[in-house]
């Protein structure tokens, strides 16, 4: 059946009626998949020669973490280049970005893929997926009605690029429009507490106040440094890293404010410090709780009057720069203890910013996890990476005491153990491929606890004994001789146990 002139202005109407975009691109995406009757939908947003999922209908919850690159999908290369509807033969070689990703499907290949590339002004700002399991679903569909509901959703999602344009203005943000997103600043969630620090760097960013960055091991706290900078006036110039953990105190001076030639016994040549690399850009001073009391004093001084001395020089030179600063101590507590000093705390924290620990992120998770999925597959050239049902639950339920960073390094690892069976390279994700602590797990929802007692007990053993032969495989470098001796197992049993439980 064709669309009707009523269809398309439920459509109009459904653009308009959604309190925020999120909701009406949420409408939009799944009144289309009712009227094309498609298995899947997607309204995707072009910058940066790749394509970001804005809202999703009929995939994988992960999708919405995705970021798929130009380079790395063909058919999305192809969609962004054709100014016009693109529909794929089901023959088509090209792979389908959403291969694996439509739930109950998963094991089935797209076969109907139309792309409706979306313009603004002749400037592609977007694109609109539409997928389905059976090859002639869209057939009887013509052009001239897939282009007026590509029209419709160009119009929706270019009023919300311009209105976040317009939230978003500041004199910053217009003195380097090229920074931004692009640069590697991207905060992959849509979790309240994401949404939260997304706010308070896009108000900060715009000021010259240093800010104090706090939050937990792995949150992210150098990802928030770069966007503060990438979001300022200073855009254009350098951000200076320095990690004051791993600084000694005997060299800390001259990391920071250099040297002069013969300063000390080693001192051959004269050398710039951190300082001075950072003139009129930022420098971002990692781990800030371990810098020691005297050299504190000389930061609070190029704090308050922007002069810096280099050692061994008498001469002193001023210095234009933003300082961030992040810990994940408690500063209150050590001036208090009297190991890092009030005044340079206070000079520090004018605009204080927490980064939520990932535990308290909620859907992010998941999010993430397609984040760390698709750029894996990328860098590892890998034909297909998804999550399975159990996998997600499982991703769900940890409590990431290594937050972010330990995530990443978890799909790393599940991706090289799944890898291992796959030489092809299309893979599935299991529970049984990470490598999670059982105390970090998080009680399962009530409804899983209704099965009977010996249901549990036989699902409780079989994840035991999986975690257990993935450690030791993992410990003997994928040895199952030797994993057997480990086990005080017969090597055949293992063999046999292992492929039981999903491991082989």
């Amino acid at each position: 059946m064709s669309l009707s002139i009523t269809s398309l202005a439920n459509i109009a109407i459904d653009l308009q009626n959604g309190i925020t975009h999120q909701d009406r691109f949420a409408r939009l995406i799944r009144t289309l998949r009712q009227l094309l009757g498609s298995d899947a939908t997607a309204l995707l947003r072009y910058e940066a020669r790749q394509f970001r999922p804005l809202a999703i209908d009929g995939l994988a919850e992960d999708v919405l973490g995705r970021r798929f690159a130009l380079d790395a999908h063909p058919r999305l290369e192809a969609i962004a280049r054709a100014g016009d509807v693109v529909r794929f033969p089901a023959e088509s070689e090209l792979p389908d970005p959403y291969d694996g990703l439509i739930p109950h499907h998963s094991d089935l290949k797209v076969h109907a893929c139309l792309g409706l590339p979306l313009f603004a002004d002749q400037n592609l700002i977007g694109a609109l997926t539409v997928d389905g399991m059976d090859p002639a679903q869209f057939d009887h569909f013509s052009d001239e009605e897939l282009r007026l509901i590509s029209v419709l959703a160009a119009g929706a999602l270019n009023n919300a690029l311009l209105m976040e344009q317009l939230e978003n203005q500041t004199p910053a943000a217009n003195a380097a429009p090229a920074t931004g997103k692009t640069g590697g600043t991207e905060m992959v969630g849509l979790s309240a507490g994401i949404e939260q620090l997304k706010k308070e760097i896009e108000i900060v960013a715009g000021s010259d106040l240093n800010v104090l960055i706090t939050g937990e091991t792995g949150v992210g706290k150098e990802l928030v440094a770069r966007a503060i900078h990438s979001g300022s006036a200073r855009a254009a110039n350098p951000l200076v890293y320095l990690n004051c953990a791993a600084l000694p105190e005997s060299v800390a001076e001259s990391e920071l404010f250099g040297h002069v030639k013969g300063a000390f016994t080693g001192a051959i040549h004269h050398r710039i410090g951190k300082f001075e690399m950072a003139d009129n850009g930022t420098l971002f001073l990692d781990e800030i709780g371990e810098l020691p009391l005297t050299l504190q004093a000389k930061l609070l001084r190029v704090l308050q009057y922007g002069d810096i001395q280099r050692v061994g020089d008498d001469n002193s030179q001023r210095v234009n720069v933003r300082v961030l600063a992040a810990t994940n101590r408690d500063l209150k507590q050590q001036v208090l203890a009297g190991q890092f000093r009030s005044d340079l705390f206070h000079r520090l924290s004018v605009f204080p910013v927490h980064v939520p620990p990932l535990r308290e992120r909620g859907d992010d998770i998941t999010l993430l996890a397609g984040f760390f999925c698709e750029q894996s597959r990328v860098k590892m050239g890998l034909k297909q990476v998804v999550l399975s049902d159990g996998a997600r639950d499982l991703l769900r339920r940890y409590d990431w005491p290594g937050n972010i960073r330990e995530l990443e390094h978890a799909i790393y690892r599940a991706i090289v153990l799944a890898r291992a069976g796959h030489p092809e390279g299309e893979l599935l994700l299991q529970p049984q491929h990470f490598q999670l602590a059982d105390a970090e797990l998080k009680s399962l929802p009530t409804a899983a606890k209704t099965h009977p007692l010996v249901d549990n007990l036989r699902t409780a053993t079989d994840d035991f004994q999986r975690q257990i032969i993935i450690q030791a495989l993992d410990a003997n470098g994928g040895n199952w001789a030797a994993t057997a001796r480990q086990l005080q197992l017969d090597v055949a049993n293992l063999h046999r146990l292992a492929k039981r439980l999903g491991v082989k």
